[in-house]
């Protein structure tokens, strides 16, 4: 999700006149990053695309309640919200789906490799991601959630907890416990790994 936009404080002033066509702009220009978190929320597209048609419904409605900072942090506590009431009214458990894996500077598994990746290096990589898929959607949602938040969408803990309607002391007990389960799960599962993506001995002390 791209972070900046121009007149983005003229827009919303704008939206929250009943601008239609303001309110049209902020959509587009947010509408890929709200529904990729509400996919590895839910887990499938068209329950994605249910919650984030719901969250732009909901923020114009909710325009008015928007007291400044960052309109995208606002903007994911409401898509947030969303995909939560869709799991109530689904019923189920939501299943993750990364794309994309954690940082290099995460200290929950190792990096994978900067330069380009051989053919095999791919496959390698293929088996880690699938590996880390399958420990993801071991996850409860409420954990899930804060990791996406965290280590996907790049929000400090202030901001996770706008967003999940929670106290700081909450969200880090669940990263701390989302990032022990995906690590868990993975020493469990580390012998289908490639030998180089095993997690060593001395990882067990961190």
């Amino acid at each position: 999700m791209v972070s900046n936009l121009e007149n983005e404080a003229a827009l919303i002033q704008a939206a929250r006149r009943g601008g239609l066509d303001a309110f049209n702009t902020l959509v587009l220009h947010y509408q890929n990053g709200v529904y990729s978190l509400a996919y590895r929320i839910m887990g499938e597209p068209a329950a994605a695309a249910d919650a984030t048609q719901d969250a732009f419904i909901a923020a114009f409605r909710r325009l008015d309640t928007y007291r400044g900072g960052s309109f995208k942090s606002w903007l994911l506590r409401i898509a947030t919200n969303a995909c939560y009431d869709e799991l109530r009214r689904r019923k189920r458990r939501p299943i993750a789906a990364f794309d994309d894996l954690p940082g290099g500077d995460s200290d929950d598994g190792p990096a994978l490799p900067a330069d380009a990746p051989t053919p095999e290096q791919v496959v390698q990589q293929g088996e880690l991601n699938r590996a880390i898929e399958q420990c993801i959607a071991a996850l409860h949602a409420d954990q899930r959630t804060v990791l996406i938040l965290s280590d996907i969408e790049g929000l400090s803990y202030q901001e996770i907890a706008d967003s999940a309607g929670v106290n700081l002391g909450t969200v880090k007990s669940r990263l701390s416990r989302a990032r022990a389960g995906v690590r868990q799960c993975l020493r469990a599962v580390q012998e289908l790994l490639p030998a180089e993506y095993r997690l060593r001995s001395n990882d067990e002390a961190t």
